[in-house]
């Protein structure tokens, strides 16, 4: 079981570096984005946006301080859900339910997330063993 923890830890983890990697490279776009959205301070919110995701990520793959880690992704996934993908505010219907799916999936995250709150720690395969 515990290569099964690692190899989801890996999966899981590495969903957050590739968000943090475009969170980075795509700067611009996302900053227009959240523009769109009514966040202030755009451009480093979405570059500390960025942080969160890289710390967090590479704390799930690495083992490293998990509940510091699952505790960046939240700060992190609880404010972008509720505020960037509100989708009973969007009129159109197609954008309406990309939203929707978006809103969904981050919340299906968060759960995740607060699942491995219940894992003891230190977990196994961690870098510092």
């Amino acid at each position: 079981m515990e290569i099964a923890f690692l190899i989801g830890r890996i999966i899981f983890g590495g969903y957050f570096l590739m968000n943090a990697w475009n969170h980075f490279t795509h700067l611009d776009g996302l900053t227009a984005f959240a523009e769109s959205k009514g966040v202030s301070s755009v451009r480093g919110a979405v570059f500390v946006g960025g942080v969160l995701l890289l710390l967090g990520g590479l704390g799930i793959v690495f083992g490293i301080a998990p509940a510091a880690s699952l505790l960046l992704l939240l700060i992190f996934l609880v404010p972008v859900t509720f505020k960037m993908h509100a989708y009973w505010k969007v009129a159109d219907p197609n954008m309406r339910m990309g939203e929707q799916v978006n809103f969904y999936k981050n919340l299906a995250l968060i759960g995740a997330l607060l699942m491995l709150y219940a894992i003891p720690t230190p977990w196994a395969y961690n870098v510092l063993q």
